[in-house]
């Protein structure tokens, strides 16, 4: 949820936006996240009990359900009606298509083959989120957009590297599950850079220095996520992630 928050809030600043309208679409992206975050701890309770998961309060009993489902309800009319201040068509895109993809993946995508699906959407739309909300709405160009996706995607894969052992345990048979952590430990760091690639290349104009820098220094961590062990490919894929962000956004 703050990554996510915070990646918005950047969008937004880059795309020029005031102290208050980017506080604005940032809370409508938080409201949101936080329904799809509560959403996901209700449906999987269950799951996380069986697996003794100790970070999550309902399935320790530190919170009750209905306790969840009250900030649930409260968290999605606040999303709605910040998203509604932020103009029609930000709020078409934001409620459909970055919070109803990860409720979608709450509710089912995330046991498919299509888990990286709502990932791709949800991050792809994220710009065009940050750029509706402008007082002359506009969609942002479509190599924002492909980078956004494919950051969405490596994030996918960073996520569930950590919880690869409990999904199989609980029945989970996304994407990420179906490749095991050899082939996840490969394939997010070729996506994740793959999104570098997009945000220096992108623009279609000479790419600054540090941009190379960045590609490169993005080529260095792929390697390191390939033969690392350990925590050591997942940090390694998570820099990748943050330097994806900031390059798109500095782009």
């Amino acid at each position: 949820m703050v990554a996510v928050t915070a990646l918005t809030a950047l969008l937004a600043a880059g795309a020029g936006q005031g102290a208050g309208p980017v506080a604005r679409v940032s809370a409508a992206v938080a409201a949101g996240q936080l329904t799809i975050g509560w959403s996901n701890d209700l449906l999987d309770a269950s799951r996380d009990r069986q697996v003794a998961r100790r970070d999550k309060p309902l399935a320790t009993g530190e919170l009750s359900a209905a306790a969840v489902r009250v900030a649930l309800v409260v968290a999605a009319v606040a999303g709605v009606g910040l998203s509604l201040w932020c103009g029609l068509p930000c709020a078409a895109v934001h409620l459909v298509l970055v919070v109803g993809s990860g409720w979608a993946y709450n509710l089912r995508l995330k046991r498919t083959m299509a888990s990286w699906v709502p990932y791709a959407v949800a991050f792809g739309s994220l710009p065009a989120v940050a750029a509706l909300s402008l007082p002359v709405a506009r969609l942002p160009a479509a190599w924002v957009l492909a980078a956004g996706a494919l950051l969405g995607v490596g994030a996918h894969f960073v996520n569930a590297l950590p919880d690869l052992a409990d999904d199989a345990a609980t029945g989970v048979r996304g994407l990420p599950q179906r490749l095991g952590r050899r082939g996840v430990t490969l394939l997010a760091p070729l996506v994740l850079l793959a999104g570098s690639a997009v945000a220096v290349l992108g623009p279609g104009l000479p790419a600054p220095a540090w941009a190379w820098l960045v590609l490169g220094s993005c080529a260095v961590l792929a390697l390191v996520a390939r033969r690392g062990r350990g925590r050591v490919p997942f940090l390694a894929a998570i820099a990748m992630a943050v330097l994806d962000a900031l390059t798109v956004v500095l782009r």
